[in-house]
């Protein structure tokens, strides 16, 4: 494990690695390494005060993240007490060779891509059991359907349904005809999705629960006569008040739908901020207590879709409301552009949420998923430390570190910090253009990660929560960054595995 290569925080799901690590209580657990990164886990793992016994097992290899699957398989031996085996993140090949060589008893994993989340690694391990269970469904608007052509619609049907909506929504426009409809909603209930209907219109609301939707928005005392017809399908109807009015005329609605046994949710409507926004809160919350075995719902694409702020922490604290005040369904949309992803995120956030408030819980240290601008924690490392890792260096290759504020770039001959990327690279003394250019990517992201509150992960993706893309496929990981001479060369190729390219090994 590099020092600075070791773990991802999630994206769009959780990282692969959380999502495989057994749960069952270790007993003793192997970490593979280089000989670089082995002073810093062994003193994350002193650290940590694990509640298992372990084994550090350096491999003849400096750098960790040059090390591949049958690499490893040839040279590890496994302990027979050892019942999990933990390879470097950034290490890349089947684990299949390992499985076979580690034997029946011992599992085997990728670890986190930077040795420092080992600690977190684990504990979010141990809580995957309990986590992701949900109770509030995603309802997601196709806003004015009736102007789209019937591919548009089923493209944004596919990209909502895919991001973790429940029910696709087909928003009808007033005044606008809507001669597709029908067609619209039997294409989308053939293909499995659950079809509501967002319409005012007695007509449209026969035509589309006819051709399959089962949810029909909105129902009160203006068109309430539409829900008598509704009875015996099994269509739910959204009971909002009378227009103009307050939540006491929602009673007679409510009265008239259980006399014909028509099922529905109740909305007393969310107010944008600025035009009641508390005070509609306070509705939901009075809501729920005369109505507490009712279902409610909430409109919360009112708030999302005119707000001008990062959707990610809005929805997390209008989840969170719906959570504690009986909210079941919530309609939204992606209609402006900060609010593109919104679908992803109230699915992450509906787990988060549930966990917290059935499990007692805090909301962090949980799924960080939405935290995507900052990161949850900033991992880095003391000049004290890089000194010293410097001077366990033997090549000319730089290595790039950042703490809060200040970038750090060394080789076993230079030690450059600083906030100006301009001023670290001439002092760098890299002239080939090749090497330029990589530094310049590199430092460049190491100065948004310094300016935003990130960690910095050399050759890796910065986490933007889950919106992180994948790493790059690496074509010359760890690359040359700076040349030396024959005579400087300090150690030889042949500790590293047959397979790297040639960018991952010492210059010539």
């Amino acid at each position: 494990m590099t020092p600075a290569a070791e773990s991802a925080p999630d994206g769009a799901t959780q990282p692969e690695q959380a999502a495989q690590v057994p749960q069952q209580v270790r007993q003793h657990v192997q970490f593979v390494t280089g000989r670089l990164a082995e002073p810093a886990l062994r003193a994350t793992l002193a650290g940590m005060a694990p509640g298992f016994a372990y084994t550090v097992t350096p491999l003849k290899i400096t750098v960790a993240a040059l090390m591949t699957t049958p690499w490893i398989a040839r040279f590890l031996e496994v302990p027979a007490n050892v019942d999990l085996v933990m390879i470097p993140g950034l290490c890349e090949g089947d684990l299949a060779p390992l499985r076979d060589r580690a034997g029946p008893v011992a599992d085997v994993v990728r670890g986190p891509k930077d040795l420092r989340e080992i600690p977190e690694f684990f504990g979010r391990a141990g809580r995957a059991p309990d986590y992701g269970a949900w109770d509030i469904e995603i309802v997601a608007e196709i806003n004015n359907a009736p102007k789209m052509t019937r591919a548009e619609i089923r493209r944004a049907a596919d990209e909502f349904h895919s991001a973790g909506a429940d029910v696709i929504d087909i928003g009808c426009t007033p005044g606008v005809e809507f001669p597709s409809l029908a067609g619209v909603v039997q294409e989308l209930t053939g293909a499995g999705y659950r079809v509501s209907v967002d319409s005012f219109d007695p007509a449209e609301i026969r035509t589309a629960v006819a051709a399959g939707a089962r949810l029909v928005f909105s129902i009160n005392g203006s068109n309430l006569e539409a829900a008598r017809e509704l009875a015996g399908t099994g269509t739910r109807v959204v009971v909002i008040p009378d227009f103009g009015a307050g939540t006491e005329t929602l009673a007679p609605t409510i009265a008239a739908l259980e006399s014909w046994g028509v099922p529905y949710y109740i909305d007393p409507v969310i107010d944008p901020i600025g035009f009641g926004f508390a005070a509609s809160l306070e509705r939901y919350a009075a809501v729920h207590r005369q109505y507490p075995a009712a279902g409610l719902l909430m409109g919360i694409g009112n708030i999302t879709e005119l707000t001008a702020a990062d959707s990610t922490g809005v929805n997390a604290v209008l989840i969170a409301i719906c959570q504690e005040l009986g909210v079941r369904a919530v309609l939204t949309t992606e209609v402006i552009p900060w609010a593109h992803g919104v679908i992803r995120e109230i699915d992450i956030a509906r787990r988060l949420m549930h966990y917290a408030v059935t499990q007692r819980q805090l909301p962090k240290h949980v799924d960080d998923r939405l935290v995507t601008i900052k990161d949850p924690r900033i991992l880095a490392y003391t000049e004290a430390e890089l000194r010293a890792l410097q001077a366990s260096i033997t090549d000319a290759n730089f290595r790039i570190f950042t703490d809060r504020d200040t970038i750090t770039v060394l080789n076993s001959e230079r030690f450059v910090r600083g906030t100006d990327i301009q001023a670290i690279f001439g002092e760098l003394g890299v002239n080939e253009a090749t090497h330029a250019f990589y530094l310049g990517k590199e430092l460049a992201k190491a100065k948004l990660a310094i300016t935003l509150g990130k960690t910095y992960r050399q050759e890796g993706s910065l986490s933007w929560g889950y919106l992180t893309p994948p790493d790059d496929v690496r074509s010359e990981h760890l690359r040359v960054t700076a040349r030396r001479t024959r005579s400087e060369r300090q150690e030889p190729d042949d500790d590293l595995p047959a397979s790297p390219d040639a960018g991952g090994r010492k210059a010539p």
